[in-house]
Order: structure tokens, then C-alpha cells, then sequence
């Protein structure tokens, strides 16, 4: 009996990859790179929340009279509320495309930016965040999703990291809306910081009618004509088109020879759950240890508490001027915006392996340094110059950090690894665990360091964050340069650091060569 692996092998006339690996310089196509950019403007609305609340909540505990207490839960709930649009986005998108599941999450953050706007009392602004966040969970998985989907394997970590870039580019537009806004009287200043956020998610629905669909779903509908087609456009070569086209027919149950334009769907995966987590085969348990274990690091290691809190935590610095403390905040939008283009740059260069592990020590060093500076300030009578010098240069070295690995790969790495038949609901899965450890340390970092003191929280996150670094050191294979189809074959023995780790093994993209790998 042919096996369909090898058919699909044939189409391309591939060489053996054990002695090519991806390119060094990888080629692009343009089509691609402008499909990524605007799908990933989806993640504008989580960045934008997380930014404009840094700065809007100081106005709205002044306006409603909130205890800190309630702030904690405003500012964290919407984490929380995300899970509801993470959870359902998955099966949502599998069943009316990722395109239109983008112009959902646009909607409901379209809904809930109004309703923030026009919020009377408290709880009238808390149902606001709800829609809000369904809408910021839904963005987040969709993002991510369509941009591994779209993108040729040569710069597919390039392209996934685009999330990361918007969502950053969210943040610094949420804290240039604080400072814009500051000056207005106060009942009036978080209502359009918050309700200014309905402008990117109109300008999102307005771009969805111009992107493609996935055309790993459209084969999933039995659409190969028209999957066909779009990966002609965003493919390197017509030869790479072709050996994709025939990877996802095998990951779809479809054999590569088929031909007809338009064929019955497969047969959906009504068991994605059960092998996920009561029957995985061991690529499939690495995988999920993986993207579970990334998702919690990333969010364990106090990054939504730094830029949440950035305010507060310049306050405790020694910085008392809200005009000062507000363009300090902006100074770490900057820096995290202008990182993650490094990220962007390297991370089909030198891989994700390397990337991400320099990038959590690096946070380590930051966080035990910052949570030092902070402990000095703390317990000095008088203003100690050098060390408010030092806390705000690691609070801009910490993000600067974050935004090099550990920001873009929860994006690019968790979108890359599962399986076709997994995928969707795999990635829901690692932002359900991203969005409860993110409510976790928003919702308790004021609570936190009243209790252990700043210092203290820090250097639990810096505790954390070291603890992540052994994770991934142990875990994390390289999967730079594979097509999606191949990614599951480098997992399957977790702690092993081997040739799976550097990408040596394993059939790699086919493009036309290795030029074009």
C-alpha cells in the first residue's frame, strides 16, 4: 500500500533534510507578510486594554471612590473574562473560518469599549470588561492561529511574532491615551481613554473583508481549489505551494493525489479532547506539556504586574509626579514596542530555542535587580538617586527582555507545534492557562507586595522566572525552518537535548531548495 507521506514527498522532489537546515536568510513573500499583518491587528485590543488601564484605573478609583482592593479586580477580571472567548474560539473558528471569527472578536470589543465609556458605577463598567474580554480572548487565539497558518515555513516565526508586535504597539497606544487624556477632568478622562478603543476594532473588521481565509481550513471544508489558490499567493515558490498543499491533504485525511477541486469534507475530529489530555501519544503529551508550560512562565513571571502596574510601581520608586510617572510609562511602551522587533528579526535567524532561553534569563537577572533597588528604596529614610536610577532602568531592561523570546513565543511556538486535527483547540488551551495565571498576578500583586513588600514580590517573580528557564532548557525543542505538517515529529521525549533539539532531523519546508528553506 502507498504510503501518502511519501507521495507527498514525491510532489516536491525533496532531498533528504538531515544535511540542510533552514536558511540563514530566509526569502519572504510579500502576500504573506501583509496577511500576517493584518490578521495580527487583532491583538491590538489586548495590548490596548492592558495599556490604558495602566493609567485609567488611577482616574476611575478617583471618580467611583474604589478601595485598591477593587481595583485589583478590575484590572485582572478581564483576564478572566477571556477564557470565555478563548475557550469558545477554538471550535468557533473551526466552524465559520478564522476570518470571520476575527471580525467576532472585533465586535465584541467594539461593544465593550462602549459600554466602558458610557459606565455609570462599577458594576455597569465590570459587565464592559466582560465583553471586552470575550473579545480580547477571541483575538488572542485567532491572531496566532491564522498568521502559523498563512505563513511559509521559512518565516513563519518571523510572521507569528507579529501578535507579540501589535500587542505591544496596543500597550503604547494605551499609554499615549493616558497621557493624551490625563489633563481632562477626571470624570472624563478614563471614559475616552477606554472608550477610544473602539477605533481599532472597527478598523479591524474593515481589514478582515480584505485578508484571505486559512487555507488549512478551507481544506478542512474540502475547498482544495480555493486553498489551493491562496497558497499560491503566499507561498515562496509554486514547488512549496505544492508540497504544502499535499502536507495539510495528509493532516486532513485527505490523499495527496486528489485532485477535485471541491471534495466531501473530512470527517470532523470528535475526540480532539480525549487525545489531548486522557490519550495523548507522546508527541502529542510533549506538546502539550510544552505550550502549557510556556503560556504559565510567561505570565508567572510578573509581566502584567510591571505593565499594569508600571505606575505604581514608579510611585514606590520615588517618582511622585503623575505627569513624570505617566511619560515613564510610555518610556516602557517604547521599549517593549522597539524589542520585540528583535524578536522579529532573529527568530528565523537563530531559532526560538535560543531566543527564548536568553530572553527568561536575562528577566531573571532584571527582576532579582529591580526587586533589589525597590528593597533599598523601601528601606531608606532618604531618596537614594542611584537606586531609583536602577529600578527604572530594570524595569525597561525586564520588558525589554520579555518582548526578545518570552513575548513573541507564546505566539509563535504555541501555533506551530500542535497538529492540524489539534490545533485550534490545543492553542485555546495555552491561553485559557495564559489568561488565568495573567487574572492570578494582576488580581493579587497590590495584595502581594503589601504583604511580602515590593521587593518581595519581585523576587518571586524572579524565583519563577529562573524556575522557567530550567523548563524550557529541559523541554523545548527547536522547531526553526519545519512545516507545520513536520513540526510533531521533533517531540516525543521530553528532557532530551538532542539533535530534535537543534533541528537536525526531521524533513524540513520544501521551497525550492535550500535557498528558499
Amino acid at each position: 500500500m502507498t504510503d501518502p507521506a511519501k507521495e507527498s514527498s514525491a510532489i516536491s522532489g525533496e532531498k533528504t533534510p538531515a544535511d540542510s537546515g533552514p536558511p540563514i536568510n530566509p526569502k519572504r513573500n510579500n502576500y504573506a507578510i501583509a496577511c500576517a499583518t493584518m490578521a495580527s491587528m487583532a491583538s491590538v485590543l489586548l495590548g490596548y486594554d492592558v495599556g490604558v488601564m495602566s493609567g485609567a484605573v488611577i482616574f476611575i478609583k478617583k471618580d467611583f471612590g474604589i478601595s485598591d482592593v477593587k481595583v485589583e479586580i478590575l484590572v485582572g477580571i478581564i483576564s478572566l473574562y477571556s477564557i470565555f472567548g478563548a475557550a469558545a474560539a477554538g471550535r468557533i473558528s473551526d466552524w465559520i473560518g478564522r476570518r470571520y471569527t476575527m471580525a467576532l472578536a472585533a465586535g465584541f470589543f467594539f461593544f465593550g469599549a462602549v459600554l466602558m465609556g458610557f459606565a455609570t458605577n462599577y458594576s455597569f463598567l465590570m459587565f464592559g470588561r466582560f465583553v471586552a474580554g470575550v473579545g480580547t480572548g477571541f483575538a488572542g487565539l485567532i491572531a496566532s492561529v491564522y498568521t502559523a497558518e498563512i505563513s511559509p515555513a521559512s518565516t513563519r516565526g518571523c510572521l507569528t511574532s507579529f501578535p507579540e508586535v501589535f500587542i505591544n504597539f496596543g500597550i503604547l497606544l494605551g499609554y499615549v491615551s493616558n497621557l493624551a487624556f490625563s489633563n481632562l477632568p477626571t470624570h472624563l478622562s478614563w471614559r475616552f481613554m477606554l472608550g477610544i478603543g473602539i477605533i481599532p476594532s472597527a478598523f479591524l473588521v474593515i481589514i478582515v473583508l480584505a485578508m484571505p481565509e486559512s487555507p488549512r481550513w478551507l481544506v478542512m471544508q474540502g475547498r482544495i481549489l480555493e486553498a489551493n489558490r491562496v497558497l499560491d499567493k503566499v507561498s515562496i515558490s509554486l514547488q512549496e505551494s505544492q508540497q504544502r498543499l499535499a502536507d495539510i491533504k495528509i493532516a486532513a485525511g485527505i490523499h495527496p493525489n486528489v485532485t477535485d477541486d471541491v471534495v466531501p469534507p473530512p470527517q470532523p475530529q470528535k475526540l480532539v479532547w480525549r487525545e489531548l489530555f486522557l490519550h495523548p501519544t507522546p508527541a502529542v503529551r510533549h506538546i502539550l506539556i510544552a505550550a502549557i508550560g510556556l503560556h504559565f512562565f510567561q505570565q508567572a513571571s510578573g509581566i502584567d504586574g510591571v505593565v499594569l502596574y508600571s505606575p505604581r510601581i514608579f510611585e514606590k520608586a520615588g517618582i511622585t509626579s503623575s505627569s513624570h510617572i505617566l511619560l515613564a510609562t510610555v518610556a516602557v511602551g517604547i521599549v517593549k514596542t522597539c524589542s520585540i522587533l528583535i524578536a522579529t528579526f532573529l527568530i528565523d535567524r537563530i531559532g526560538r530555542r535560543p531566543l527564548i532561553l536568553t530572553s527568561v534569563a536575562g528577566k531573571a537577572v532584571s527582576l532579582t535587580m529591580l526587586a533589589t533597588s525597590l528593597t533599598i528604596i523601601n528601606n531608606s529614610h532618604e531618596k537614594v538617586k542611584w537606586a531609583i536610577v536602577v529600578c527604572i532602568a530594570t524595569i525597561l531592561a525586564d520588558v525589554a527582555f520579555f518582548s526578545i523570546g518570552l513575548g513573541p513565543m507564546v505566539f509563535v511556538y504555541s501555533s506551530e507545534i500542535f497538529p492540524l486535527r489539534l490545533r485550534a483547540q490545543g492553542v485555546s488551551v495555552g491561553i485559557i492557562v495564559n489568561r488565568i495565571t495573567s487574572a492570578v498576578v494582576t488580581m493579587t500583586f497590590l495584595s502581594l507586595y503589601r504583604a511580602i513588600t515590593i521587593g518581595g514580590a519581585f523576587f518571586l517573580y524572579a524565583g519563577i522566572t529562573a524556575v522557567g528557564w530550567l523548563f524550557f532548557y529541559l523541554v523545548f525543542p527547536e522547531t526553526r525552518g519545519r512545516n507545520l505538517e513536520d513540526v510533531e515529529g521533533v517531540f516525543g521525549n521530553i528532557m532530551c537535548r538532542s539533535k530534535k533539539n537543534r533541528g537536525g532531523s526531521g524533513r524540513m519546508s520544501s521551497g525550492g531548495g535550500a535557498s528558499n528553506n
